[in-house]
């Protein structure tokens, strides 16, 4: 699957910050633009294995909406 990210540098700290604005909180950095891609890749994954156990916990649940 493909998910939006937005990069930007980090004007503080050096390197980029790397964020995944349908995944609310999904946020990552990396000293290259190249590792803070890799960096939110596994930070999504990290994140969409939260939302699957919180499923199976019972604790999060999904409606359907129709557009």
């Amino acid at each position: 699957m493909e998910y939006p990210i937005v990069i930007e540098p980090d004007l503080e700290a050096g390197g980029y910050v790397v964020s995944c604005p349908t995944l609310k909180g999904c946020v990552s950095q990396g000293e290259t633009e190249e590792e803070a891609l890799e960096n939110i890749k596994d930070a999504i994954k990290t994140y969409l294995e939260s939302v699957e156990d919180l499923k199976r916990l019972k604790k999060l649940r999904t409606v359907e909406v129709s557009v």
